[in-house]
């Protein structure tokens, strides 16, 4: 299990903050273990924790769907509902990324954006982990 701690980084929280100015319709971000643990977030409306704990669940469940259909390594989930858009994407080996959209959203937007900012996050974090390799 990651230590949460040991990802910090500083870049996260602009990162997150970033992702809003950029994406239209964006009501919340959170960065978590692929265990279940919060490592940073930008989100007055949730409960990082609980959200947290459900992105490492949904992420298990998609792994396994795209590795049973042979459609590879897990890179992103989205679910919709009525009132919008929950997105999950991998950010490296040990983190992901869950943005919050309202139903306006743009998804070709929120896709491009979250892909690129997966990617600097990941980056952050294994960086982080070079740094402190507390885990």
């Amino acid at each position: 299990m990651i230590d949460p701690e040991a990802l910090a980084d500083p870049g996260l929280h602009a990162e997150l903050r970033g992702l809003r100015a950029r994406v239209p319709h964006l009501t919340g971000s959170l960065i978590a273990t692929t265990d279940g643990l919060v490592v940073a977030h930008d989100a007055a409306t949730l409960e990082p924790s609980g959200v947290a704990a459900l992105t490492a669940a949904a992420l298990g469940v998609g792994a396994r769907l795209a590795e049973a259909t042979g459609q590879g390594e897990f890179r992103e989930l989205i679910t919709r509902g009525e009132r919008g858009y929950t997105a999950t994407y991998a950010a490296g080996a040990y983190v992901v990324l869950t943005l919050l959209a309202g139903p306006e959203a743009n998804l070709g937007r929120l896709h491009l954006e979250a892909r690129r900012a997966g990617q600097r996050i990941a980056d952050l974090t294994d960086l982080a982990l070079e740094r402190n390799p507390r885990t």
